[in-house]
């Protein structure tokens, strides 16, 4: 029988999607006043050192995106089911995985470094500073993992401000103690591990007590209920198709960065400048495939197929809009991005010359994005995973073959190819998120 639920609306769908639009634009600030600080040293190998550790960690981190997406997910449908007791459980679950495996990394961080510099090696005093700037900011791997099921509990209750209030507090403290810590104390590249360390753990404390309403009843410490295996198995299902999604469209990002480096390095240059471009889109449009999951989610919980859609179609819109105005504001102000991003001149060249592929990007992808959205909503995780393995399949017949004919434009083109497949292969599955509803 289906569970009344509440009207789905362009305003509700803005309300979830704005404050993560707004939360998402102050990331990049955050990684420019490090480096602007620690620039102030006058060396080279602090600004290195930062860089480098600040990569490892997020590439470590990354992996653990899927404890986002899958608390999303679950507790969107616990919430649209009008069951508190289980999304206060949820989270309870997904708190416990990231204390965990921040743990683990805490303790064998050792071997974690020695890997690390092994898979990119740097120079000796780059090295040396980068493992000044580790031990400290590997301490806060345990808030670091924990925040990212904090941040999937707030989306799929559409508390999405304090999505915002939650990186404002984060990136604000950051900022003010790298000025306090690294230009008044002198403390150098510790002083900027020490300011993040204390973000991260201060923001969990923040984002534990934004989520106060899942510790409102006993239900965080109703032992059985946490522990079901049923849902624990669930959980672990939904997170495990997630992850091998996620890895598998790293790679391709990644195979996509390294072909590029056979064409010379003003090549391999511009697309890295194009590639932040991308990053751009995705921070643009995630506020959208948020509020499909939200919503999808929750409208799965009540059981109902209508709602699904309703939600699907709304959300969509209103990403699709974004799409557009992110590819006429490529179109028209990219060139002085570009020159925004790099001084040198046949990098400028060759970065205007491949312009229109990141112009079209956002167009060709808009589909696959919303379709994240809305699968993680439905917690059609198999699906995703299953949509990704057929997409990548066409993704190696064109980056095998394209690339070879047209060069880089070629790889441009492999690139719309994994995102137009991956669009088409979720829009074959979308009717069994309706059928999820019931």
């Amino acid at each position: 029988m289906p569970r009344r639920m509440d009207e789905i609306s362009h305003r509700r769908v803005l309300k979830i999607a704005l404050p993560i639009v707004l939360s998402n634009a102050t990331v990049p600030l955050l990684g420019a006043v490090d480096t602007g600080v620690i620039g102030q040293m006058g060396q080279a190998a602090p600004i290195g050192a930062v860089g480098v550790g600040a990569v490892m960690l997020a590439s470590i981190y990354w992996i653990f995106g899927f404890l986002r997406m899958g608390t999303s997910g679950l507790v969107a449908q616990s919430h649209g089911a009008r069951d508190p007791a289980e999304t206060g459980a949820i989270l309870m679950r997904a708190l416990m995985i990231g204390a965990a495996a921040g743990l683990v990394f805490v303790l064998s961080q050792g071997l974690l470094f020695r890997v690390a510099f092994a898979l990119a090696p740097a120079s000796a005093e780059v090295e040396a500073l980068t493992r000044d700037y580790l031990v400290i900011r590997i301490w806060g791997a345990p808030a670091t993992i924990a925040l990212y099921a904090v941040t999937g509990w707030l989306i799929a209750v559409e508390r999405t401000r304090g999505v915002l209030v939650l990186q404002l507090w984060m990136n604000g403290l950051n900022i003010g103690l790298d000025f306090l810590y690294v230009l008044g104390f002198g403390w150098g590249i510790e002083g900027v591990a020490i300011a993040t360390l204390i973000a991260e753990w201060t923001g969990l404390a923040l984002g534990l007590w934004l989520c106060r309403p899942a510790f409102a009843g006993g239900q965080w410490h109703d032992w059985a209920r946490v522990f079901d295996r049923a849902r624990i198995v669930r959980m672990m299902q939904v997170n495990r198709d997630i992850m091998i999604r996620s890895v598998i469209l790293q790679a391709s990002f990644t195979s996509f960065v390294l072909i590029g480096a056979r064409y010379g390095d003003v090549t391999l240059a511009a697309n890295q400048v194009l590639l932040q471009f991308l990053e751009i889109t995705a921070y643009g449009l995630d506020g959208f495939a948020f509020a499909a999951e939200s919503l999808v989610g929750q409208a799965v919980g009540a059981r109902s197929a209508v709602s699904v859609r309703r939600a699907s179609m709304l959300t969509s819109q209103w990403g699709a809009a974004g799409s557009v105005a992110l590819a006429l504001g490529f179109w028209i102000a990219g060139p002085a991005l570009i020159d925004l991003m790099t001084t040198e001149p046949e990098v400028r060249s060759a970065a205007r010359e491949f312009l229109p592929w990141v112009a079209l990007a956002p167009l060709i992808g808009i589909a696959s994005w919303m379709f994240d959205g809305i699968f993680i909503g439905a917690t059609l995780s198999r699906e995703m995973r299953n949509a990704m393995l057929a997409s990548v399949v066409l993704y190696l017949v064109a980056i095998l073959s394209l690339p070879g004919a047209y060069g880089n434009h070629g790889l441009w083109a492999a690139l719309m190819v994994l995102n137009l497949a991956r669009g088409a292969t979720m829009a074959l599955l979308y009717r069994r998120a309706e059928l999820a509803a019931g």
